[in-house]
């Protein structure tokens, strides 16, 4: 059984005793045990049902494994020919390593 669920405007697949990792969830602590309700879409062992947007009453049920995680480093380099301009910037994004405990449906 899995669904497809949306956690901060992305969509991810999530199975029981899967772990995802999310855009970087505000004011979540370690062990902390977090819902998400905007389930997508269900598939039950091949009896698929989709939401219209979501599938009322299912949710999935997760605990905070890590509250910040870096990814990895993304180097962005602008330059302009023949002009002496070069610049080079580094960005890491954080994000939420999350367990998921339970999928109700």
């Amino acid at each position: 059984m899995y669904v497809v669920v949306e956690i901060n405007g992305r969509q991810f697949k999530a199975e029981q005793g899967k772990k995802l990792f999310v855009h970087h969830i505000q004011n979540a602590e370690n062990g902390a045990v977090v819902e998400f309700d905007k389930v997508l879409l269900v598939d039950n062992d091949g009896e698929v049902k989709v939401g219209a947007p979501v599938v009322e009453g299912a949710k999935i049920v997760c605990e905070v494994v890590s509250p910040l995680v870096k990814g990895d480093k993304v180097l962005v380099f602008h330059k302009k020919r023949r002009k002496g301009y070069r610049k080079l910037r580094g960005h890491r994004q954080q994000f939420t390593e999350i367990l998921i405990k339970e999928v109700v449906a």
